[in-house]
C-alpha cells in the first residue's frame, strides 16, 4: 500500500537521521571508554610497557571527539535555527470566507481526514499543503499540543474560474493530504528535510535543495575567517545529508500523493476529470493575463487591482473567439467559487498586488498605484506608447544628431528606415533600455533589439494614429494593448512594420498610414 511505502521512506530518512547522530557521539563514546581504562588501569595502565602508545591513542581520540562534537554542534545549532522558506500567499480566515470552510471542512470530514488549520491563495495555479512553521521554543520545556494541521494554499485562479463543485472535487486530493501530515513518522521525517533543506538555502552562495517551489529570502553574504569555515564545514555536511535523503524524499512524497490520490477517489471523481481540464485553461488564461496585460502595467508603476476577475474575463474571451472552447461557455451559468468569499474583490486586490511584488518587485517610481481595469486603456495603453515613442525618438537622436533636435514625426522615421538604418537604430534602442529599463525575467524572455525596435515603431504608428486619425487605446483580455481605428480593432498593423524594419520597405507602412488617414509631417506628441 502507499501508506506503507511512505512510512518506509520516511523510516529511512529518520534512520540516516540516526546514523548521522551516531557518527557524531561515536568518537566521543571511544574517548570515554580510553578515558575510564586509563582511570581503572584496565587500558594502558601506568608503568605497562603499551601506557606510551595508549596514551598517545587517548590524546587523537580525545581530539577527534572534540572536533567532531564542535562540527555536530554547529551543524545542530544551523538546523535548529534554519526557517523553512513559507510560500508568499495572502492568509483568508474563516470569517471573511465561512462558505470556503464549511467547504473545506465538509470535504475533510467526508475524507475522514484532518481538516487544515488555515487557507491562504497564492497568485498562481496550483494547489498544496504548507505546514505551520513551529513556534520558537520556550526556555523551560512545556508539553507539545502536537503539531497543527498544514495551510491549505490554493490558486487564486482557481476561485474566480473554476465552479464551486469543480473545486472541491480539485482540492479533494488536496485535502486528503493531511492525513500523511498527521502520521508521526512522515511529519518527523519532513521536518528533517526542510531543516536540512533551508538551512542549505539559507547560507551563502545557496543552491536549491529539495525544495525549490517556495521563494526564499536573498542569502546572506560569505563570511571570512574561523565563521567561514564553519559555514563551509556545516554546508558540506548539509550537502552530504540531503544527497543521502533525496531519493527517499521523492519516493516519500510520491507515495502520499498517491495515497492521497487514492482516498480521494470516491469524492466527485467523475468531476475532478473535467475540473483538470479546467486546470489547463486557468493556467494558459492566467500566463497570457500576466505577459500580456499584467506586465505593461508593471512596467509603468500601475498594479491592476483585481487580476482573478481579469482572468476569468480573459477566458471568457477566449471560449467566444475558439470554436475548441465553446464548452466552456455554458459552465459560467454555474456559481463560482469565488462567491464563497465574503469580499471577493477585497481579495483580488490583495493577491493582485501578491502577484506584482513577486513577478515583478519594487516599481522604477518606488511605490505601487493601484489601477482599476476601466483606466487601463488612458493610463498603460496610450501611455505605454508616447514612452516607447519618447525611447525611441531619443534613440534616433543619439544615432542622428542635429543642429536642432527633431520633430517626433513618422516621416523622420520612415526615413531612417528606408535609407538601412534599422540594424544600428535597433542597437542604439537596445543599449538605452539596458540601462533605463528593468527586466522581468519571471515573464518574458530575452529580445532581440530588432524586436525592441519593432515594438517602439509600432507604438509610434499608433500614437500617431491616436493623435491625427481618431485613433484610440484599447484592452484586448488576451492581446493587451490594441488600437481601435473606427471603434474597430487593427490587427494588420505588424507587417507592415516588420517589413519596414527588417528589409527597410517603407512602402507597406505608409500605404496603411494612407488608408489609415494617419499625417505622417505632423509631431507625435510624447
Amino acid at each position: 500500500m502507499a501508506v506503507d511505502t511512505a512510512r518506509a521512506h520516511a523510516q529511512a530518512v529518520l534512520r540516516i537521521r540516526g546514523l548521522a547522530l551516531a557518527a557524531a557521539v561515536l568518537p566521543a563514546a571511544v574517548a570515554v571508554v580510553l578515558l575510564a581504562g586509563r582511570f581503572t588501569g584496565r587500558i594502558g595502565a601506568a608503568g605497562s610497557s603499551d601506557a606510551a602508545g595508549w596514551d598517545a591513542a587517548r590524546w587523537v581520540v580525545c581530539a577527534l571527539a572534540a572536533l567532531t562534537l564542535l562540527v555536530a554542534g554547529l551543524t545542530a545549532r544551523a538546523l535548529r535555527r534554519a526557517v523553512p522558506p513559507q510560500t508568499p500567499a495572502v492568509p483568508v480566515g474563516r470569517a471573511a470566507a465561512p462558505e470556503l470552510y464549511r467547504l473545506i471542512d465538509e470535504l475533510a470530514d467526508r475524507l475522514d481526514v484532518p481538516a487544515p488549520s488555515a487557507v491562504a491563495l497564492t497568485p498562481d495555479c496550483d494547489s498544496w499543503l504548507e505546514d505551520v512553521p513551529p513556534p520558537q521554543r520556550p526556555r523551560r520545556p512545556r508539553p507539545h499540543p502536537g503539531a497543527p494541521a498544514p495551510v491549505l494554499v490554493i490558486g487564486s485562479p482557481f476561485l474566480w474560474w473554476m465552479r464551486s463543485g469543480e473545486l472541491r472535487a480539485l482540492l479533494a486530493p488536496v485535502v486528503a493530504g493531511t492525513a500523511a501530515s498527521a502520521d508521526p513518522e512522515i511529519a518527523a521525517a519532513r521536518r528533517f528535510l526542510r531543516s536540512l533543506d533551508a538551512c542549505l538555502d539559507s547560507g551563502p552562495g545557496a543552491a536549491p535543495g529539495l525544495g525549490g517551489a517556495t521563494l526564499a529570502a536573498p542569502p546572506a553574504p560569505p563570511r571570512r575567517g574561523p565563521a567561514g569555515l564553519a559555514d563551509r564545514i556545516t554546508r558540506r555536511i548539509t550537502r552530504r545529508l540531503l544527497g543521502a535523503c533525496r531519493g527517499h524524499s521523492a519516493e516519500l512524497e510520491r507515495s502520499v500523493a498517491g495515497w492521497a490520490s487514492e482516498q480521494a477517489r470516491a469524492v466527485d471523481y467523475g468531476l475532478r476529470i473535467a475540473a483538470q481540464e479546467q486546470v489547463g485553461l486557468a493556467y494558459a488564461g492566467w500566463d497570457r493575463l500576466l505577459t500580456r496585460v499584467a506586465l505593461p502595467a508593471w512596467r509603468l508603476g500601475r498594479h491592476p487591482a483585481h487580476l482573478n476577475a481579469g482572468v476569468v474575463a480573459a477566458l471568457t474571451e477566449l471560449s467566444r473567439r475558439d470554436r475548441l472552447a465553446d464548452g466552456y461557455g455554458t459552465r459560467l451559468g454555474d456559481r463560482p467559487a469565488c462567491d464563497l468569499l465574503e469580499e471577493p474583490g477585497a481579495v483580488d486586490r490583495a493577491v493582485s498586488r501578491l502577484a506584482a511584488d513577486l513577478f515583478f518587485g519594487r516599481p522604477a517610481a518606488g511605490a505601487w498605484h493601484e489601477l482599476e481595469w476601466v483606466d487601463y486603456p488612458a493610463e498603460v495603453v496610450d501611455a505605454g506608447w508616447r514612452a516607447r515613442a519618447a525611447a525611441l525618438q531619443a534613440a534616433l537622436d543619439r544615432l542622428a544628431p542635429q543642429p536642432r533636435p527633431g520633430a517626433p514625426t513618422l516621416t523622420r522615421l520612415l526615413v531612417r528606415l528606408a535609407e538601412g538604418d534599422g540594424e544600428q537604430l535597433a542597437a542604439a534602442l537596445a543599449a538605452q533600455l539596458a540601462r533605463t529599463t528593468t527586466p522581468a525575467p519571471l515573464l518574458e524572455p530575452d529580445r532581440t533589439g530588432r524586436d525592441l525596435l519593432v515594438d517602439h515603431v509600432t507604438a509610434m504608428v499608433c500614437c500617431a494614429a491616436v493623435d491625427t486619425a481618431g485613433g484610440a487605446p484599447g484592452l484586448d483580455w488576451l492581446d493587451g494593448p490594441v488600437l481601435l481605428l473606427g471603434g474597430v480593432r487593427r490587427t494588420d498593423l505588424a507587417a507592415p512594420v516588420a517589413q519596414a524594419v527588417e528589409q527597410g520597405q517603407d512602402g507597406p507602412l505608409r500605404a496603411w498610414l494612407d488608408a489609415a488617414e494617419v499625417r505622417l509631417e505632423k509631431p507625435v506628441r510624447l
